[in-house]
């Protein structure tokens, strides 16, 4: 009898009002079988029911109502890599002041609101869902993020390249917004002189060539994206056989306009140069 092939099951989850309809509806244009609102008791029939029919690629979209689930998660995640399936977790982060304004613009109230007030029903999912959200292998931001973005995100994640490479998100940000929530590893290119004290430079971002230039030019930044690709080659080795197929690498300096982004762009060119699965993100560049 011939074996079983493996099923990759995502488990997308997260925050209401974060944006896990966006996901899945981009997880079903790639191809994915998508399951929502799914009674987890079922989930091992389910996966089992789909690696006979053939399918490679189960997607199922749990919210905080299935809270009972959580618990039982790691023991049936065990079991079911026992039993041929792959599976991961998809979580969707976003800021409280974010899900207010998302969640009153449908007018509909937090699952887990009750009586209360929609911030009370926030902190209690975040509560409910922090185990859940320190085991997911891919957390992503959608704070700042319109769904067109998400959907790029999702598709740099989850298509159909294949899983033996890490697949990294390359993310500038401006330290005075704050550090981003979704990042592996964080690094800090304030040592490099700031272009917003060049007159003709500071109008620009780090995506036109004299901003870039400027940067890339000065002592230290050859040696840092150097380095920077040393480190990634050994962590990904890793990060690979401890099964996380995703890292975002966040770039930071003040702003988030000239210098983390300049960066960012060149670095994603080496990257994919060497045949490494690369999406940009600048989350600050539009910001004053």
């Amino acid at each position: 009898m011939t074996p079983l092939k493996p099923l990759r099951l995502v488990v997308v989850t997260g925050m209401s009002g974060a944006g896990r309809s966006t996901a899945a509806h981009t997880l079903e244009d790639l191809g994915w079988y998508v399951v929502d609102n799914l009674p987890p008791s079922v989930l091992p029939e389910v996966c089992e029911q789909a690696r006979k029919i053939d399918l490679d690629r189960l997607a199922v979209v749990l919210d905080v109502r299935t809270r009972s689930f959580f618990e039982q998660l790691p023991t049936m995640f065990s079991d079911l890599s026992a039993g041929g399936t792959l599976p991961e977790i998809l979580y969707l982060e976003a800021a409280d002041d974010v899900i207010v304004r998302r969640q009153e613009s449908v007018r509909r109230p937090h699952p887990l609101q009750g009586d209360g007030r929609l911030m009370d029903g926030i902190t209690a999912e975040r509560e409910t869902l922090a185990t859940l959200r320190a085991a997911a292998d891919l957390v992503i931001d959608t704070s700042s993020l319109n769904v067109h973005q998400l959907g790029s995100r999702v598709t740099h994640a989850y298509g159909r390249e294949s899983n033996d490479q890490l697949r990294v998100t390359l993310l500038s940000f401006g330290f005075k917004n704050g550090i981003p929530v979704d990042a592996d590893m964080v690094l800090d290119v304030r040592f490099l002189p700031n272009p917003h004290w060049v007159p003709e430079l500071r109008p620009q971002t780090g995506l036109s060539k004299p901003v870039s230039d400027y940067v890339l030019r000065q002592p230290g930044a050859e040696e840092f994206l150097t380095s920077l690709q040393d480190l990634l080659g050994v962590v990904s080795v890793g990060y690979l056989h401890e099964g996380k197929r995703f890292a975002t690498i966040a770039i930071g300096c003040t702003g988030g306009k000239h210098r983390s982004t300049s960066m960012v762009e060149e670095f994603a060119r080496r990257l994919r140069e060497a045949g490494q699965p690369t999406t940009v993100l600048h989350r600050d560049v539009g910001r004053e």
